[in-house]
């Protein structure tokens, strides 16, 4: 019986397909003697999250000549790749304490932290257990070995950065690039060598994935500031409350910092009152706007790195995902 996927996907029936094989193909891989454990990452993995990762990788892994598509390979790659972005997830909801992922509590505030971290750690193995079987090359198995340790770099730069006042767009340019852009760019990038692309094409789709997920993150922090929690899937204002000081926050700053620095030295003592007026700060300096902007402009490299590939029907998905981005109907 195929695991359902989001309702995103209905209208890309054979992208809908594929990435139902690929939560068959982390599931496969969920043995587990502790089934405490096992329960819980299939619930995570059950949970309905969008896979805008393994969809990267799955349309990617079309660049290169048809004659080379592996869909085995490819699937099982996207598998790996999402299994990694679990256990950042897991990993990052400990570190950021959120109470809340997809809608629902985060394992950490089900289970307490020792059994989240055991989980989280428990997907990396699998993560590299399915690449060793399927990655091409020695090679690109070590990149995504780097690949990771830039990711969970990026995590520890934003647990150094909370309530950091001073930060600055450089440094939380530089921490995204890490927490989230180098995922999808992994995402890409793998899905490209798997289609044996030319190492132009392969670079491209690297440049692309980066963009987007540069992006992406943008627009997921301006979210926090506006989005409706049917959306977002947690409670707005939630990274402030957590010391998690992103764009549209730090663009405030440099419009404001003697009004805000009061609300912000308070730390985990804002009340619910305070944050609506930082808030409302943030709204009058267009800090969300010029989030947005910039947004704008990541998605327009990425467009661009695309329209360098070669053609296809593959092609024409990317562009819908990516400028659906901005619209954050996903």
């Amino acid at each position: 019986m195929a695991i359902p996927v989001h309702p995103m996907w209905g209208p890309y029936p054979r992208l809908q397909s594929d990435l139902q094989s690929v939560l068959q193909v982390i599931e496969s891989h969920l043995q587990i003697h502790d089934k405490r454990i096992e329960a819980t990452i299939k619930e995570l993995v059950y949970s309905g999250g969008k896979l805008l990762r393994p969809a990267y990788t799955l349309l990617c892994a079309q660049i290169g000549d048809a004659s080379n598509h592996d869909k085995e390979r490819s699937i099982a790659v996207a598998a790996a790749l999402e299994t990694l972005h679990m256990a950042t997830l897991i990993h990052d909801d400990v570190i950021d304490e959120a109470d809340f992922r997809h809608g629902a509590p985060t394992v950490h505030t089900q289970q307490g932290n020792q059994f989240a971290i055991y989980s989280g750690d428990y997907l990396f193995c699998v993560c590299f257990t399915i690449l060793s079987k399927y990655a091409r090359t020695l090679a690109h198995l070590e990149f995504n070995a780097r690949s990771m340790e830039k990711i969970l770099t990026g995590e520890l730069d934003q647990l150094h950065a909370r309530y950091q006042i001073g930060t600055s767009i450089k440094d939380y340019l530089a921490r995204i690039s890490g927490k989230t852009a180098q995922l999808f760019a992994v995402s890409c990038y793998s899905g490209a060598i798997t289609s044996q692309a030319t190492r132009r094409q392969t670079m491209l789709a690297w440049s692309m994935g980066h963009y987007i997920g540069m992006a992406f993150q943008i627009i997921d922090d301006v979210l926090d500031f506006k989005g409706d929690f049917n959306t977002v899937r947690k409670p707005t204002l939630a990274d402030i409350r957590q010391g998690i000081y992103t764009l549209p926050l730090i663009y405030a700053l440099r419009e404001q910092p003697e009004k805000l620095s009061p609300y912000l030295n308070k730390k985990a003592d804002l009340t619910d009152d305070e944050l609506m007026e930082v808030l409302a700060i943030v709204e009058q300096t267009k800090g969300i706007e010029k989030s947005k902007r910039l947004a704008r402009k990541y998605i327009d490299k990425a467009l661009k790195s695309l329209s360098k590939l070669p053609d296809g029907d593959y092609k024409e998905t990317l562009y819908e995902l990516t400028t659906m981005l901005l619209d954050r109907k996903m």
